[in-house]
């Protein structure tokens, strides 16, 4: 699928022109949906490439641990948290999510065996009675685009917000932040374009009713015309 293939700056593709600058807003992000531990039956697990298992849940428990330091760092958006190597945890766990798509590609591609045979379970951060869990590898990959938006929007939403000087002063936001917002929303909606197009057709109509609404394709429209709505 291209959406899947295709380089992060592909989805300038969405609109025809760029703005030379954005007036300063404020972005509204949903709460982060984060995975579960992932939980096997004894029978299944056997039947399953322990090295597959072993993956998922290791690549799932890491994506749970730094999105937790994420949703500390979105609560104190002035002093977003960094890792030793100097970049957001939001870039990290971005990249971690990069890393683990292809997993579950593999997982979710025509013919695969596996497609319906683990159920992954996730839940929204805001509100832990949220969970929702379904036998579907197209659902994590729609769970994993939609955290990658998410990601995107708050990215977005953390460049657009005034500094604080050490005089206690609000700074104005600088043009070469308004024009980093533009291409990160610019992903965002990428991401979710490829959430409504490529991923939620290949789900079949029992497993889309069993959906969280932040993932029905309502939300998933209206959260992107969200995304393109600040840069056209």
């Amino acid at each position: 699928m291209g959406c899947f293939s295709s380089k992060p700056d592909d989805a300038s593709v969405l609109i025809r022109r760029r703005p030379a600058s954005i007036g300063e807003v404020a972005v509204f992000v949903p709460g982060l949906r984060v995975p579960e531990p992932l939980e096997l039956p004894p029978p299944l697990a056997d039947s399953l490439p322990r090295r597959l298992t072993e993956r998922l849940a290791a690549s799932r428990d890491r994506i749970a641990n730094m999105a937790a330091r994420e949703a500390l760092a979105v609560t104190k958006p002035r002093r977003r948290a960094a890792t030793q190597h100097g970049a957001s945890t939001s870039a990290d766990l971005v990249q971690a999510l990069e890393e683990y798509l292809p997993v579950i590609l593999g997982m979710a591609k025509d013919g695969s065996e596996l497609e319906d045979k683990i159920q992954f379970a996730w839940m929204n951060q805001e509100d832990d009675a949220e969970e929702t869990a379904l036998p579907s590898a197209w659902y994590e990959v729609l769970s994993v685009l939609h955290m990658m938006a998410m990601l995107r929007l708050s990215q977005a939403n953390s460049l657009l917000l005034p500094k604080t000087s050490l005089e206690g002063y609000h700074t104005k936001v600088s043009e070469e932040n308004k024009r980093a917002s533009v291409e990160v929303f610019l992903k965002a909606a990428g991401h979710l374009e490829c959430a409504m197009h490529q991923v939620l057709p290949r789900m079949s109509p029992e497993k889309r009713k069993g959906l969280p609404v932040d993932l029905s394709e309502g939300v998933l429209k209206a959260t992107c015309m969200q995304a393109l709505g600040q840069v056209t």
